[in-house]
């Protein structure tokens, strides 16, 4: 099954009852400019947590490789409210939804949307003991996923009992190297031999000063 677009996701939730219980979980990806924005994970993690505590949402963010998925519980009509403006939000794009259902009980019960970080380089060493489990869905890439993948993946981070310790300018710093890594890749034989040349042109002008 195809991940759905925030389009036919709308149109599947209006076949819902408002009143139903239901799990959303929708994948995107940071806009260049909100990667090198490292305040944008507090602002995401304050607002939602006051808004969601009034709406009864529950659920989690995750954060990796540049890519956000989080998972959204509550009644339909405020998840169908809430996804609305999150899909027409500027900070990220490339917007999927991979997983859409009428639940029975809800997996996730923190208010405060807890955010999870899937960086090994950021983790704690609390954390990275509990690497083996988060091993099978690293690195993060969650746009190509399954349902039942997603599901899977879910199952493991509801039992992700500690937070990771983070560092807001290490995330800045991971930002950029993607950055570096995307722009240097297509050219990684030019790049290597102009290292090459500046090397010999140093070690030539070194020879001929000495």
């Amino acid at each position: 099954m195809m991940p759905l677009t925030h389009t036919t996701a709308f149109s599947k939730l209006d076949k819902i009852d408002d009143a139903a219980l239901v799990q959303l979980v929708y994948v995107s990806s940071l806009t260049i400019g909100s990667r090198l924005n490292a305040t944008i994970f507090d602002e995401v993690e304050g607002h939602a947590r006051d808004y969601n505590e009034q709406q009864g949402i529950t659920g989690t963010l995750c954060y990796g490789n540049g890519n956000f998925l989080q998972c959204i519980e509550g009644e339909k009509a405020k998840v169908f409210a809430l996804t609305q403006s999150i899909f027409v939000d500027k900070r990220h794009k490339n917007v999927q939804v991979l997983l859409l259902k009428v639940i029975k009980q809800r997996s996730f019960l923190d208010w405060r949307m807890r955010l999870l970080f899937l960086e090994r380089w950021l983790w704690s060493p609390a954390t990275k003991k509990q690497a083996v489990q988060l091993s099978p869905f690293l690195p993060f890439a969650p746009h190509s996923w399954t349902p039942d993948r997603t599901e899977q993946f879910l199952q493991v981070i509801k039992e992700f009992e500690t937070a990771p310790h983070i560092n807001a300018a290490g995330i800045t710093y991971n930002a950029m190297g993607n950055m570096v890594r995307h722009i240097a890749a297509p050219h990684q034989a030019f790049l290597l031999v102009q290292g090459l040349l500046s090397v010999l042109l140093v070690v030539a002008l070194l020879l001929l000063y000495l």
